[in-house]
This record gives structure tokens, sequence and C-alpha cells, in this order.
């Protein structure tokens, strides 16, 4: 095996989730972006958050499926002010699955739906 990586397929909308991620972690690197045949719908990019490789694509093919909050990227915030801040962009939009909260495990945990429908797990211990 050479390599994992997290694959996001988007349906349109993969090109504003990368900048909208740009702005959610200052962190986040693109090393690589191509775009389809005159279109702004990507074709693949792969982005760099701490380490974690993240593939994103349009498909071009319709389908009847999204993501779904089984699978999420977890993210371990290094401060309480940290949190509050992914917590309060990411709802805009979003859900919370699980409000940010003290839930025994964690000092402050919140398990957020962004509104392109990719599930994330924010804690602060």
């Amino acid at each position: 095996m050479k390599n994992a990586t997290i694959f996001l397929m988007f349906q349109g909308q993969a090109n504003e989730a990368i900048q909208q991620y740009q702005q959610w972690f200052p962190d986040l690197t693109v090393e690589s972006l191509m775009y389809m045949d005159n279109s702004q719908q990507v074709a693949m990019a792969v982005l760099n958050l701490m380490g974690l490789k993240i593939m994103v694509n349009d498909s071009n093919i319709q389908h009847h499926f999204t993501f779904t909050p089984s699978i999420s990227i977890f993210v371990e915030c290094e401060s309480l002010n940290e949190i509050n801040h992914l917590v309060a962009h990411m709802l805009k939009g979003g859900k919370a699955l699980m409000p940010l909260d003290n839930h025994g495990f964690s000092e402050r945990f919140a398990w957020i739906q962004d509104r392109f429908g990719v599930s994330w797990k924010l804690t602060y211990n």
C-alpha cells in the first residue's frame, strides 16, 4: 500500500468549500488544484490540513447521495477560543449534531455538519 487519503466528492460546490475551509483553517494549504475545462468545477484538488491530506473534487455525474455524518474529520483544537470560533462559523448554514459542550469525554466537544454536508468533530481538552 502506498497511501490512504480522505476523499470528498462534491456536486458543484468543491471550489466554494475549499475557499470556506481556507477561511476556517488558516494553516490549510492547497497543494494542487485543477479545474474541469472551461469551468470553475474542481477536477481534483489536494488539501493539507496540519498534515492530513484531503482530496476534493466535483463529480460530473449526478448522484442521489451526499455526505453522511457517520464519517467525519476530527480536529483537536489548541484553545477554547479556537473551538468556539470554528463552531460559530461552521454553524452558519450548518447544523449541530452534538452542540458544543462538556460531554464527559472532552472538556469541550462539538459535532457539526457544515453547509456542504461534511461532518466535523471538534474537541478541546
